[in-house]
């Protein structure tokens, strides 16, 4: 059941926003947790809509070692079934005293041969399996020089190793309310010109109709010239704000999500970075201030910011709701 709530009037929406405004044709959020644009690709085939390139990217370490060793172990096992299949008696040097022993025979000089790296006791026996040997040592001349290229891919592309607070909060702020959101880097990288920007999907009823409708929201900086530490931004609730007239039930009520983009130049590289992430009206904290999660160290001569506290805040007493006149 969709419940009603008053956006601000004097709160002007934005047209060219990249998302569309029928509410019938969303799901979910628009964009995920982690940046990416919550949209599944239809229409076409499977292979056609995928990069491999940038899923090889953008994988997590972890499985990006194990895509790497499986297809490793896949393509040696398809080679060693074929030498299997010939019969190691065609191989010079080989013992073939049990079924295991030839498997594991043919196993190992697939992986020299894929490898590039030689042979050692057991050669090939005849042109056939020299033939064979040679594809598989192709093979893995472009298998090595893709790996290779992926590798470099993964640890040369510029990055904003930026975090974000897990949730958004509805602040106390000059006598007065705001939406705060807190950031802060987590390499030891150096990021300059840092810029924000924050927009406001919301799904309101028109003529009977749910839409969405996109506002842009205003922050108290939305550039800092470093950033060093955490960085805390800030959407004063004024009278240009959708939220202006929102209670704190509207709050738990409304369907909409904050869209949070953030750009910087990273020194290191040359180059610019960009993240993003959203915080759903519902993953906002409503009376909370965030917690110091920087500190003078105990000998006084640095700065320590401790990155566990990025989501830590307390509970905070709101001031009274405005009403626009």
């Amino acid at each position: 059941m969709f419940n009603s709530f008053k956006v601000n009037p004097k709160a002007k929406s934005e047209i060219n926003t990249g998302f569309g405004v029928n509410f019938s044709d969303y799901g979910g959020r628009f964009v995920n947790k982690n940046g990416k644009p919550n949209v599944e690709i239809k229409g076409i085939g499977f292979l056609r809509r995928t990069s491999w390139y940038h899923i090889l990217l953008y994988l997590p370490r972890w499985q990006f070692f194990m895509v790497i060793v499986l297809f490793y172990l896949c393509i040696n096992l398809v080679f060693t079934g074929i030498y299997y299949f010939l019969g190691l008696k065609e191989f010079g040097g080989t013992n073939t005293s049990s079924h295991f022993k030839q498997f594991a025979e043919a196993f190992f000089f697939s992986s020299q041969s894929f490898t590039i790296g030689g042979y050692g006791r057991v050669d090939a026996g005849n042109l056939m399996i020299n033939a064979i040997c040679a594809l598989e040592a192709f093979l893995g001349l472009l298998s090595l020089a893709v790996v290779t290229g992926l590798l470099y891919g993964r640890f040369s592309r510029p990055k904003a190793y930026i975090k974000f607070s897990e949730n958004a909060l509805l602040a106390p702020f000059h006598k007065g309310r705001a939406i705060m959101l807190r950031l802060a880097p987590f390499k030891n990288t150096t990021l300059t010109d840092v810029e924000a920007k924050v927009s406001l999907g919301l799904v309101v009823e028109e003529k009977g109709i749910k839409v969405n409708k996109f506002y842009q929201l205003p922050l108290e900086y939305k550039t800092v010239n470093s950033l060093t530490l955490s960085w805390t931004i800030v959407h004063p609730i004024t009278e240009t704000s959708p939220f202006f007239e929102f209670s704190e039930e509207d709050f738990k009520n409304a369907k909409g999500e904050i869209l949070v983009f953030v750009k910087a130049f990273d020194d290191m590289f040359s180059n610019t970075v960009v993240t993003r992430t959203s915080y759903t009206l519902s993953e906002i904290v409503i009376g909370a201030k965030f917690d110091p999660m920087f500190h003078r160290s105990h000998k006084e001569n640095n700065t320590q910011l401790y990155l566990n506290k990025l989501n830590s805040f307390s509970k905070a007493e709101l001031p009274e709701l405005k009403t626009a006149t």
